[in-house]
């Protein structure tokens, strides 16, 4: 355990309320791609408030769509700061990594820097960076973002260097797909539907501890992801 986690352990058991930015791009802003369901910010959001009966806390989802790491920095405030946060996660990487397109080509140590400056701003402010890897990625059908591997590894890197909390999507999405992409828990070549939403949403909960006594939205989330693995 880091002692981020130790630290998000403590807050948890103690009455002091948390205020909890997620940030990042598409796939936090969550439009779109689960079809009017629910995206893991929002899974997330009843666990914390509602089944761990947390109701002074605040869950914010500040994430746009499209958005790569240095707009986020670029931002910072509006994104993170100014809601004085206790916990910060962060999934970020799908369009960085894109090689091809307007914006120039972002290498994995340029990314890794940005990370690690992200991180010490989160600092700065006293509150637990939380770093998430990205999902899979359809490389035939997005040859674009092909090195999307490349940029889990350096999420995973900084995570290790700075010693920060890490939920490793990209692994458990591995994993649920068999080495492959999951395809029952995606909307498209990269964007998860809503059962990937309730993967990602496991992961989090799982990685942060939020484990509510007698919870149903967990159960539910397992069925949905055990049933969506047998999507061709």
């Amino acid at each position: 355990m880091t002692a981020d986690a130790d630290v998000l352990a403590r807050a948890l058991a103690a009455d002091a309320p948390l205020t909890w930015v997620l940030t990042g791009d598409s796939i936090t802003h969550g439009t779109v791609h689960t079809q009017g369901a629910r995206t893991y910010a929002e899974h997330l959001h009843e666990i914390i408030r509602g089944e761990l009966g947390r109701v002074h806390d605040a869950v914010l989802d500040t994430a746009i769509s499209g958005w790569r790491i240095t707009q986020i920095l670029d931002d910072f405030d509006r994104r993170v700061a100014t809601w004085r946060p206790q916990v910060v996660t962060l999934m970020i990487g799908t369009n960085d990594c894109v090689e091809h397109g307007d914006s120039p080509a972002v290498q994995p140590a340029e990314f890794a820097a940005s990370l690690t400056d992200f991180v010490h701003r989160v600092r700065t402010l006293d509150a637990i960076p939380v770093l998430l890897t990205q999902p899979a990625v359809d490389v035939p059908n997005a040859p674009e973002r092909s090195r999307i591997a490349q940029f889990a590894q350096a999420v995973r890197d900084v995570a290790a260097a700075e010693q920060t909390v890490l939920v490793d999507i990209f692994a458990r999405f591995a994993d649920l797909g068999n080495g492959g992409v999951p395809w029952g828990l995606m909307n498209d070549p990269f964007h998860p539907n809503a059962t990937g939403h309730a993967a990602i949403a496991l992961e989090v909960a799982t990685v942060l501890g939020l484990d509510p006594s007698g919870s149903r939205v967990l159960p539910q989330l397992r069925a949905d992801v055990a049933a969506g693995r047998l999507d061709p």
